[in-house]
């Protein structure tokens, strides 16, 4: 049964104050972009603050835009489960996608942005199925489904391996081979649509846990919540790249660093507030946003930025992506499936083990960068 008016009228109230709130953060970044860029980035604090302000940003945005989205597939009837592996995972990675895109599109004048877009993308995979999923099972243990998992856990993983094969083989990424990722998740997409009905059965568990939400907006109102929240998203995400870009010069940190840690983290900040929302409504919807963003990022994201200008990593961070940055994420995905076919449960202790694994990850990559890690 649908919601009642009240709560009809709630979830319209929410929405218009996230129009809100993205707004008075554009305002805001836009003001002190300006301000500060007149000082030449002189002060890193004032920096951070623009970082986090534009993250916000982010966040507010795809979140404005994955409604829009949703009310519209609502409209054209499509199934819940179908939303949510399609429209959904494609909204949360939308972060990743534009930041990604939009160093790819800049590196003409900065090579080593090239470091930043690959770094983002494994960094975002590697948060998401550790830190993120670490804290999403330590706030509430997970059963997993076999089915669910031998569908889109194996291809999450393969997904990574594909992305890592083509950089190793030629140390990047020409626009062909950009094109590839990008048909590779296009035949997802359509597996998907075309295998609608057993989806449907294998989560109909999931489907009657979900509330249903009855969309009274027309399409035009949805559809222009699709254009503000990518507009927004599109411009933070240009903002997110040249402050991380301003610090990483100040301190005379790697971009593949930034993007693995500071970028790869904000940017997976959608997914960690979906997932904690619908882990109180449904395990399944919870582990599948992330696990479906993971198949997303290395396919479409990269394939998008590649598509936009090949890709290949600069002589200072290849080794630290090649042999640190990637194994990990390699290693991480696969500790992750591991613990999910054990018994097909994630536990409180796997959780803190994930989390535990990120922690490490970012201590080797501090050592690296003060000398005492050599690669």
């Amino acid at each position: 049964m649908g919601e009642g008016p009240n709560q009809q009228g709630i979830g319209e109230l929410l929405q218009w104050n996230a129009l809100l709130i993205s707004f008075a953060l554009f305002v805001t970044l836009a003001l002190l972009g300006t301000i500060t860029a007149k000082n030449d980035w002189t002060n890193i604090g004032i920096l951070l603050v623009l970082i986090i302000i534009a993250i916000a940003l982010l966040i507010t945005s795809a979140d404005f835009f994955v409604e829009g989205a949703k009310g519209l597939a609502r409209r054209a009837g499509m199934a819940e489960v179908v939303i949510g592996l399609t429209i959904v995972s494609i909204g949360t990675s939308l972060p990743e996608i534009l930041v990604t895109a939009t160093a790819s599109a800049s590196s003409g004048d900065d090579p080593a942005l090239m470091d930043l877009a690959v770094g983002n993308i494994y960094g975002s995979v590697l948060v998401q199925i550790t830190l993120v999923l670490g804290i999403v099972v330590a706030f509430k243990p997970l059963e997993i489904r076999p089915a669910w998992l031998r569908r889109d856990g194996l291809l999450m993983l393969l997904s990574v391996l594909v992305l890592t094969a083509l950089l190793w083989e030629g140390d990047g990424l020409s626009r062909i081979e950009g094109g590839i990722l990008c048909l590779i998740y296009a035949l997802y997409l359509v597996w998907l649509l075309n295998d609608t009905e057993k989806i449907r059965e294998d989560e109909k568990q999931i489907v009657n846990e979900i509330k249903t939400t009855e969309f009274s907006w027309t399409g035009t109102a949805y559809l222009v919540m699709v254009i503000i929240g990518l507009s927004l998203a599109v411009y933070s995400a240009n903002q997110l790249v040249e402050y991380a870009c301003a610090i990483a010069y100040k301190l005379d940190v790697p971009h593949a660093i930034v993007g693995s840690t500071m970028s790869g983290l904000g940017t997976s900040l959608p997914e960690l507030t979906v997932a904690m929302v619908a882990v109180r409504k449904s395990q399944g919807v919870a582990i599948g946003t992330l696990i479906g963003s993971n198949i997303t990022d290395p396919l479409l994201s990269i394939g998008i930025a590649a598509l936009v200008s090949p890709i290949s990593l600069t002589p200072a961070s290849y080794d630290l992506t090649m042999y640190l940055i990637i194994p990990a994420t390699i290693l991480g995905a696969s500790l992750c499936l591991g613990m999910m076919w054990t018994g097909f449960k994630f536990s409180r202790l796997e959780g803190s083990i994930l989390i535990g694994f990120y922690l490490m990850f970012l201590l080797l990559i501090e050592l690296q960068r003060q000398g005492y890690l050599t690669i």
